[in-house]
Order: structure tokens, then C-alpha cells, then sequence
């Protein structure tokens, strides 16, 4: 029976990549000289530091353009509120968003069941997977899964036949 899986992952080795050139780039620029502007990465959070609000906005700006230019969706991003850190230095915790969480898997098994197509959806840990009969079902379903959930990065892998 036909069937793919619907995935939230993104290419962590590019987010790698994206957070060490903004780190880069912080310490070259001159506006950023002698401040406590910094990001660094562990595991799947990206923590952002800066002296005032306005920096952690500009390091955040800076951040999602190396995303951009490494081609990784910026609504992987999951962007946490600025906390003090002591003194009028503070940080910013982003979080990178990776599988389908269960409140979103329960929507997208409600979306394919009101859309009538022939399809079932199952939830498996991180992933929805989807079965149908035939293949254009499968297409139409992924067509519907793009127009309706636009807030999550979502993409479809192991495809069979």
C-alpha cells in the first residue's frame, strides 16, 4: 500500500554552519566591537547574547539571514523571550524546531479525514505517516498538507509505492 511520511527536520548541519559564520561576522563588525554580542549553539537551541534588547535584535536579524543564505527555513525557529542576565546584559534562547509534536499530528489527522480523500494518517513518535490506496490520493493529500499548514516547515520523505 502506498504511503510518506510527514516530517519537521531541519539540516542541523547547516544551522552549524549559519550559526558559526553569524559568530563570525559578530566579531568583525564594528558596531558589535567591545560589546557582550554573541550566539552560540548546543544541541537544538541557539542562545543569542547582546547588551540591550535593541543588540539581540540585531543578532537575531543577522542570524536568520546566514540561515536564509544556507537555504534553512526560518520557521524552524522557535524564538524564546529575552531574559537578564546580570546587569543590563541579556540572552535569548531559540529553540530549532525538529518532528511533528502531537498537537499538530492530531491536526493533520483531522485535516486529511475532513478532506475526504482515501487516506489515513498515523501518528509515529515524531513523524505523521500516510497511507492510501492509490498514489494521486497520496499527491492530493501532500497538496493539502502545503496549503493549510503554512506556520511549520513541513516535508515529506520515504515515499513508497
Amino acid at each position: 500500500m502506498p504511503s510518506f511520511d510527514t516530517v519537521c527536520e531541519a539540516d542541523f548541519v547547516e544551522v552549524k554552519n549559519a550559526v558559526e559564520n553569524a559568530a563570525k561576522e559578530i566579531g568583525t563588525r564594528f558596531d558589535f566591537k567591545g560589546t557582550s554580542a554573541a550566539v552560540e549553539l548546543k544541541d537544538k537551541e541557539i542562545t543569542l547574547f547582546g547588551d540591550a534588547e535593541f543588540q539581540l535584535t540585531q543578532v537575531e536579524d543577522l542570524l536568520r539571514n546566514k540561515l536564509t543564505k544556507r537555504n534553512v527555513d526560518v520557521r524552524f525557529l522557535d524564538i524564546g523571550k529575552p531574559t537578564k542576565i546580570g546587569g543590563d546584559k541579556v540572552k535569548q534562547v531559540v529553540k530549532v524546531r525538529n518532528g511533528i509534536d502531537a498537537e499538530l499530528g492530531k491536526k493533520l489527522q483531522r485535516l486529511l479525514k475532513d478532506s475526504k480523500l482515501k487516506v489515513q494518517a498515523a501518528i509515529q513518535d515524531e513523524k505523521v505517516r500516510v497511507t492510501g490506496a492509490k498514489r494521486d490520493d497520496l499527491q492530493a493529500a501532500m497538496a493539502l498538507i502545503r496549503k493549510d499548514i503554512t506556520d511549520m516547515p513541513l516535508s515529506f520523505n520515504n515515499f513508497r509505492d
